[in-house]
């Protein structure tokens, strides 16, 4: 199998100037596409009609036919779409607006009036909601709600009782290890596309998970050594299912996903002080392991304006962030480049303003010209670097309706 694509992302990754800009959809999470807006694109660009499987209900996103990949030029995969490949993998469920689609066969959900409930954990019990006219899952239920626990003995069983802890492909609680390398190897065997594996190993959100994002900042003002002995205990948990996890594919993939949002529009959710205090010895010991067991980059989703932190997460093993919200504060793209170009690759998102789709035509012609412009203008500021990967942001139902 030609593999350019995966070699036009690892010289992004490794800072050696690739042959053009790689192109990233639907490699992992962030990067997907509304099952909504999916099947109207398919229809608008004449591809054959098919079910439209939806992978990560909690968010709704679609998996992307290989049809779409090869006419869109995308240059990633997730390792997930090496698994749930038969039929009977998938069972049918309706969307917000009337849809059909599949979804992954193990997920339970349930209509309980007017609103879609799922339930996961053990004992089984309600972990999120949909209510009328949302398009995702909002957690409700947090095993830490009323504080964290003395002992931290059960740590492992409440982390799978959380919303999150609602598995996409491939569901690690179904398949073994034997299985898990085999689907791997396989994805491998079959594409060219860089392969982004997730696993998650959240420092700061998966508290915010257990605890109540409002309760887990308290906390961390309030009670610092109840922070630190849960973070303490959470490390130890990751280390463990990295070493699992890489132990079986990671000879198979190329980046390694790491989720920990940690900033908002106007800057980061705590201070580089505090990121020193209560994340950045752990991120380390877990970057440091992951290049120990893989040959891997790490790409670390965090989301917000996050430049006050950016020598702290270099420092600490992450190889590229993502999305580079570059409407947040401090996150120019000239600056970014100047100043971490050489050192971090920017996964960067494409934002297509939904204003643009409800102008007059030639306002909206005028406004897409404006928009590729600064498009345009923001793409030369990073490649200079030779640090970018960039993907595409479509907004939910605008699109070729």
């Amino acid at each position: 199998m030609e593999a350019k694509s995966r070699v036009r992302v690892l010289n992004a990754l490794n800072h050696i100037q690739p042959d053009k800009v790689p192109f990233d959809l639907s490699g992992h999470r962030s990067s997907g596409i509304n099952p909504q807006t999916y099947r109207r694109l398919r229809q608008y660009l004449g591809l054959p009609e098919r079910p439209v499987k939806v992978y990560d209900i909690i968010q709704q996103i679609a998996v992307l036919d290989e049809d779409f990949l090869d006419w869109a030029g995308v240059d990633t995969i997730e390792l997930g779409r090496g698994f749930s490949l038969a039929d009977d993998d998938w069972k049918p469920w309706t969307l917000a607006d009337g849809t059909d689609c599949l979804i992954p066969a193990y997920v339970d959900v349930r209509r309980e009036g007017d609103n879609w409930l799922l339930y996961g954990g053990s004992p089984s019990r309600t972990l999120g909601i949909q209510k009328p006219g949302m398009n995702f899952f909002d957690q409700n239920y947090w095993p830490y709600l009323n504080g964290v626990p003395d002992t931290l003995s059960s740590l492992e069983q409440d982390i799978n009782n959380q919303l999150w802890a609602i598995p996409s492909p491939p569901n690690l609680a179904i398949i073994d290890e034997a299985a898990f390398r085999k689907g791997a190897k396989a994805l491998r065997a079959s594409t060219g596309r860089a392969i982004v594996g997730l696993i998650g190993n959240s420092m700061h959100e998966l508290p915010q998970f257990l605890c109540r994002m409002d309760n887990f900042l308290m906390l961390m003002a309030s009670e610092p050594q109840t922070v630190h002995r849960l973070q303490d205990a959470l490390v130890e948990i990751h280390l463990k299912n990295m070493e699992y996890y890489l132990g079986a594919v990671g000879p198979y993939i190329d980046i390694l996903l790491v989720v920990d949002d940690l900033g908002t529009q106007m800057g980061p959710l705590l201070s580089p002080r505090m990121y020193r205090e209560f994340l950045k010895p752990h991120h380390s010991v877990l970057c440091n392991r992951v290049k120990e067991l893989a040959d891997v980059k790490i790409l670390l989703h965090c989301c917000g304006g996050i430049r006050q932190l950016l020598d702290d997460l270099i420092d600490a093993g992450f190889d590229a962030v993502n999305p580079v919200q570059i409407s947040c504060k401090g996150m120019e793209t000239q600056g970014l480049k100047q100043d971490f170009g050489d050192r971090l690759c920017f996964w960067a998102g494409v934002a297509i303003r939904k204003e643009s789709f409800r102008m007059p035509p030639r306002k909206k012609y005028a406004s897409t010209c404006l928009n590729s412009l600064r498009f345009s203008l923001r793409v030369e500021d990073m490649s200079f670097s030779r640090s970018i990967i960039l993907w595409r942001e479509f907004p939910q139902k605008t699109l070729w309706q």
